[in-house]
């Protein structure tokens, strides 16, 4: 019995806390935050990568639990070429929201764009059995497949393979 009230008062905290964590995922960003986003995606828009990044590192310090800004800090990562860091953001989203397919698309982009194919064909297979074929983000990932992973990236890994002259 001496620990009854302990208990309880414990139970309320961590049911605070649980309702807490749930909460900040639903609805609409911190309007701090959406303002941040749209300025993001304008610079997206714009083809200005850096200035979106900013805008949209700063829009996830204000939200941090709002997972679609993870989704756009990705495709300014791949506007950018740096399709590793794409796929950290695209892999995070999805730990948050498994059925993201924006999320399930982008990163089989990237997978695609890095000469992971394969990869990428498994997130095709995910993204028709979730949302069909008609889906707009299972014929963009189709369209990527297609295309084949980007020139640039496949000559630089060419050439970092290439023995070194002396």
């Amino acid at each position: 019995m001496r620990f009854a009230p302990a208990a309880a008062a414990l139970s309320l905290c961590l049911a605070i806390t649980a309702s807490i964590t749930s909460a900040g995922e639903v609805g609409m960003p911190d309007p701090l935050a959406a303002a941040l986003i749209a300025q993001g995606q304008a610079s997206l828009a714009a083809g200005e990568p850096l200035e979106a990044t900013d805008a949209l590192e700063a829009a996830l310090a204000v939200d941090p639990g709002y997972t679609p800004i993870l989704v756009n800090l990705a495709e300014a990562a791949q506007q950018q070429g740096l399709q590793g860091k794409a796929i950290r953001y695209y892999r995070e989203a999805l730990e948050r929201d498994p059925g993201n397919f924006a999320a399930i698309s982008g990163e089989g982009t990237a997978l695609v764009e890095k000469g992971a194919v394969e990869k990428a064909k498994l997130n095709l297979a995910k993204l028709q059995s979730l949302c069909g074929e008609g889906c707009p983000e299972t014929l963009a990932l189709q369209s990527s497949i297609t295309r084949g992973p980007s020139p640039r990236l496949a000559i630089e890994s060419n050439t970092d393979s290439a023995p070194a002259s002396n």
